[in-house]
């Protein structure tokens, strides 16, 4: 039978697999798994969507700046629609600038932590019947984050 677990790449995984060989169990593999690379993209199209919205806080500016100037522009020479559709446009610009640095930042520091982020390693282990529940228990003591068996006999 097989007994197939995941870990977290730790001196956990060290520790099962000795505790396993010192108990007789010599048929195990250990495969690290390889980490996604993002692919990150600065508009979304219809077919993706990172969750990232560039315009949130734009909008949100756009209509702050545009009721406030065009207050503002009834004393002002070229009147309040013409200010308002200032304030519009560079509130519309600040928010998108803003998201644009913030996403940017928050970007790169997820590639930093994920360049120095191990995957996780799958650990196959050959094994009898007999030893399914020591084993599965020796597992979730070295703390492994799931557990599947397969090939009952």
């Amino acid at each position: 039978m097989q007994i197939i677990a995941s870990f977290n790449h730790s001196s956990y995984i060290e520790m099962t697999i000795v505790k396993l060989e010192e108990k007789g169990v010599d048929d195990l593999y250990a495969i690290p798994l390889e980490s996604r690379q993002r692919e990150t993209r600065l508009f979304d199209s219809i077919h993706y969507s990172d969750g990232h919205s560039l315009l949130n806080k734009g909008m949100f500016l756009a209509v702050i700046f545009s009721v406030i100037a065009t207050s503002r522009g009834f004393t002002l020479e070229w009147g309040p629609i013409y200010w308002g559709l200032i304030g519009a446009g560079s509130g519309l610009v600040l928010g998108f600038l803003i998201d644009l640095f913030l996403v940017k930042i928050k970007e790169r520091n997820q590639i930093l932590a994920d360049h120095h982020q191990p995957s996780e390693i799958i650990l196959i282990i050959n094994c009898r019947s007999k030893d399914e529940e020591w084993v599965t228990r020796t597992l979730w003591e070295h703390h492994a984050l799931g557990i599947a068996t397969v090939g009952k006999e």
